[in-house]
């Protein structure tokens, strides 16, 4: 019964490699490891012991190797044998040679089976540990698909088509992601951990490198290599930017990547839970690559400043909110692909005369948080301030009316005898925006 055990045991972990894609020779070793690991637990050492496996029949033989000594001079009956029992075997044996013979492994008890039994499925777990992590680290960078099988609070697990275990956390989800169990999730392995021999597999869907695979998947052209992408910028789930480049100008990046009527980048969108998309042509022109990545915005100058890494950048009026856009989205997403620091400066008429003052200079007269509240919709000076209507100072604001007409009075005095006319006004300086909160204010104010 012993040896029936064991046998069918060799014939499991033999059905087992197929489903796990362990080679031949590899499980042999495992086997014959685990064979001499309960043998020298046993006998205190395997070096006398041949081991043969042959998986394929679900069958192992295992010799002993003993020598010869007279029957007075035995020691250790594991590595030697007397020579009386010697000749039983075969009468021609002497004392100092060596005899080898079969070993029944059932006849080592219940005990020794149990521990090979639970040393196997040691090793195998352990092969098959590794067996998954070398397969998903050779997979970083690439798109899988997973069906959820749980769902928590800060991540998602997910099982391959082989029942492996894969993470999908908080922080690398959509923010209007939503899935539940049996859905099927498509994201990027961004990270394979394997520590305490423990592999576990990181996915993505906010990488950047997510968003470019899925380019790569439904844009031809570039899986074929016709067009490169250069740089990705993404605030996951809000907006992304895309720098693509050709070497063939028999071929459009940016219409190959949105396609006709948008047919495939419609695809991506929904995707990425209806992410705007821009694709820009990429170029090594710094100035020119700065203001496609401000698009729609139409600029007016630019003046780099290389060692700062920064640019600063001259728009009219009208084209500072579409520049910096919705919570300073744009022109964020813009200095994360261009990798240089971007400021904003409208760039205003000097054909107007007469001198402004900086709000820093009523500190006085005005509480320091009133001023940064100014500042916050894009006012930097008095005349700023004194150019917007009060209805509609009072709007962005925020501020209590007495507040705003108190305020009005301190900075209208700076310019008695002036002609201030609050509708016609600009500042007769570059008015520099670099607010979220200037930027919608803009917005709202073309919109009316």
């Amino acid at each position: 019964m012993a040896k029936k055990e064991v046998t069918n045991m060799i014939e499991t972990f033999s059905e087992f490699k197929e489903l796990k894609n362990i080679d031949r020779g590899t499980m042999i070793s495992v086997l014959e490891e685990s064979f001499r690991s309960v043998i020298s637990k046993m006998f205190g050492t395997d070096e006398n012991y041949d081991v043969i496996i042959n998986p394929d029949k679900g069958d192992f033989e295992i010799y002993r190797n003993r020598v010869v000594v007279e029957d007075d001079e035995v020691e250790d009956l594991n590595v030697e044998i007397p020579v009386s029992e010697a000749v039983q075997i075969d009468e021609d044996f002497e004392v100092g040679e060596e005899v080898t013979e079969k070993v029944d492994f059932a006849s080592f008890g219940r005990r020794a089976i149990l521990n090979l039994r639970q040393t196997l499925a040691s090793k195998i777990l352990d092969l098959q540990k590794d067996s998954i992590y070398n397969k998903y680290r050779e997979k970083i960078g690439t798109i899988i698909v997973g069906e959820v099988y749980q769902v928590w609070k800060k991540e998602i697990l997910l099982l391959d088509d082989e029942g492996n275990e894969m993470l999908l956390p908080k922080s690398e989800q959509i923010p209007t992601d939503f899935y539940k169990k049996g859905d099927t999730i498509r994201a990027v392995v961004a990270k394979v951990d394997n520590k305490n021999n423990n592999p576990k597999i990181i996915l993505s869907r906010t990488s950047p490198l997510f968003l470019q695979r899925l380019f790569e998947l439904d844009v031809p052209e570039i899986n074929d290599g016709l067009i490169t992408i250069r740089r990705i910028a993404r605030i996951p789930g809000e907006r992304a930017k895309v720098a693509v480049e050709s070497y063939d100008e028999r071929i459009d990046p940016v219409g190959a990547c949105v396609g006709m009527k948008g047919a495939r980048i419609h695809g991506i969108v929904r995707e990425l839970r209806n992410e705007n998309i821009d694709v820009i042509n990429y170029t090594n022109n710094v100035s020119l690559f700065i203001s496609r990545a401000l698009s729609p915005a139409r600029i007016s100058s630019i003046r780099l400043i290389e060692e700062h890494q920064r640019a600063e950048v001259f728009l009219k009026p009208e084209e500072v909110s579409l520049a910096i856009g919705k919570g300073g989205m744009n022109i964020k997403l813009a200095s994360m692909l261009t990798e240089y620091k971007i400021d904003v400066f409208r760039d205003i008429d000097d054909t107007v005369d007469g001198e402004d003052i900086y709000l820093e200079e009523f500190e006085d007269e005005i509480d320091p948080w009133i001023i940064d509240v100014l500042k916050g919709i894009g006012c930097d000076t008095a005349k700023n301030v004194l150019s917007i209507p009060r209805d509609e100072l009072i709007k962005r604001t925020d501020l209590e009316e007495e507040t705003v007409d108190e305020l009005l009075a301190i900075l209208s005095a700076e310019f008695e005898g002036e002609d201030v006319d609050s509708r016609d006004y600009e500042d007769d300086e570059q008015a520099r925006i670099d607010t979220p909160e200037a930027a919608d204010e803009e917005s709202e104010k073309r919109e009316e």
